[in-house]
């Protein structure tokens, strides 16, 4: 094969590498990928839940949520927990420390356990009902720099059974607080019918009597005795005479 098989061999080649990469230009100026408004599949534990389209729920204080929290249910939620965390008594940390008696302890309670800079850095903190609920809603947000991975529980319902489940596993679970007054006092307001009165908005008072007419006699005598009874009218007065 001489020379000039060669050129048209490797011209060839040429012209299909620029016909490619034409193409490829081409198909990219009409078919640009768009991003998914929603993941295509979601990690166990790691994405944060999104909640259904609806009406803006009023977050209520987590003493609000705890009052009717159930620890079975916030077991089945721990699970998502379990890839990391031991909970039983005296087992051994996992990727994560074991919650044992957490609730009630200091932050980075678990002695030996290699915490993050950023958590090691709160340990003069109380692990509260509070504090449990901030880090369950976004331990990121709660404290900034740690090496959770767990983007958190959307749901005010599924972080109070959660942190009832993890105060049931403690030598001394904490005590369940009383719910706010002003927290118990917006579900009775919810329910309560369109224009029912609350304390807040004191009844109308009972509007005013319409007036009734009154008829006016005093033009009576001004007009014909056929129009207002003749000489019965005079009995009116009590003025009448008996003519002789």
């Amino acid at each position: 094969m001489d020379s000039f098989e060669w050129n048209k061999i490797a011209g060839w080649v040429l012209a299909a590498a620029i016909a490619v990469l034409g193409l490829t230009i081409v198909t990219g100026m009409i078919y640009k990928p768009a991003h998914l408004a929603k993941p295509g599949y979601v990690v166990e534990g790691v994405e944060a839940e999104t909640a259904a389209a609806g009406p803006a729920v009023v977050e209520k204080p987590i003493e609000a949520y705890l009052a009717s929290a159930s620890v079975e249910k916030g077991e089945a939620i721990f699970k998502k927990c379990a890839a990391c965390h031991t909970i039983g008594k005296g087992e051994p940390a996992g990727i994560g420390p074991n919650l044992y008696g957490v609730l009630g302890g200091p932050h980075a309670h678990m002695q030996g356990f290699g915490y993050s800079d950023a958590m090691a850095a709160t340990h003069g903190k109380t692990w509260d009902w509070d504090a449990i609920n901030q880090w369950l809603t976004s331990p990121k947000a709660y404290i900034p720099g740690n090496k959770m991975a767990f983007a958190g529980l959307s749901k005010g319902e599924d972080r109070a059974a959660v942190a009832a489940y993890i105060n049931s596993k403690s030598d001394k679970p904490l005590a369940i607080p009383a719910v706010p007054a002003e927290a118990a006092a917006a579900p009775a307001a919810a329910a309560a019918p369109a224009g029912t009165p609350t304390s807040a908005q004191p009844a109308p008072s009972a509007g005013k009597a319409p007036d009734v007419p009154v008829a006016d006699l005093s033009n009576n005598a001004k007009q014909p005795e056929s129009n207002v009874g003749g000489p019965a009218a005079s009995a009116v007065t009590g003025t009448s005479k008996t003519e002789k």
